[in-house]
């Protein structure tokens, strides 16, 4: 991003600068690939970056950017431009070495993941990750509160029966 600055008079840029930490976790658990990952934050930031002048109207900061990113993740979906790969190489880094069991039950986990639905994955990571609020989902993702509450119930669900070894169909 070399040349975009944020706008100086804007008390919001270091709101924007803020959520970079949060908008690359979500972007790895998304593109399920760092470089990808790294991509999909830039973009982001970008578009926030040339919209700096709406900035005055957004109510919430944080919302407005994970929309952007999951809007931007689905454009690229629908064009056919992703090639989602397995993380089993790339375990997010921990500020502690984890054992063995860890990185174990990490890899399960992110298989687990792996086998939902796009839109329930979005949403699971949204509340687990970010822990935002299901108004917050539904602003970021543009959907009904109530489509949140059901992606969430139905990935919980298929989630738990995976992690049990349950061999099961999707749900969407």
């Amino acid at each position: 991003m070399a040349g975009l600055q944020p706008p100086s008079s804007s008390p919001d840029a270091g709101t924007v600068l803020g959520c970079l930490p949060r908008l690359r976790l979500y972007a790895r658990a998304l593109r399920r690939n760092r470089e990808d990952a790294d991509d999909l934050v830039q973009d982001t930031l970008e578009r926030a970056w040339s919209r700096a002048g709406l900035w005055q109207g957004v109510g919430d900061m944080r919302t407005w950017l994970f929309s952007i990113m999951h809007n931007l993740h689905v454009d690229a979906l629908r064009r056919g431009r992703l090639e989602l790969v397995e993380l089993d190489e790339h375990i997010p880094e921990v500020p502690v070495a984890a054992t063995q069991a860890e990185r174990l039950a990490l890899r399960d986990l992110n298989k687990a993941l792996s086998t939902l639905p796009q839109e329930q994955r979005e949403v699971l990571l949204l509340v687990a990750l970010e822990g935002m609020a299901y108004a917050e989902i539904a602003q970021a993702l543009d959907i009904p509160i109530g489509t949140v509450m059901s992606r969430l119930s139905r990935g919980r669900d298929r989630l738990r029966g995976v992690i049990a070894g349950e061999a099961r169909r999707p749900s969407f």
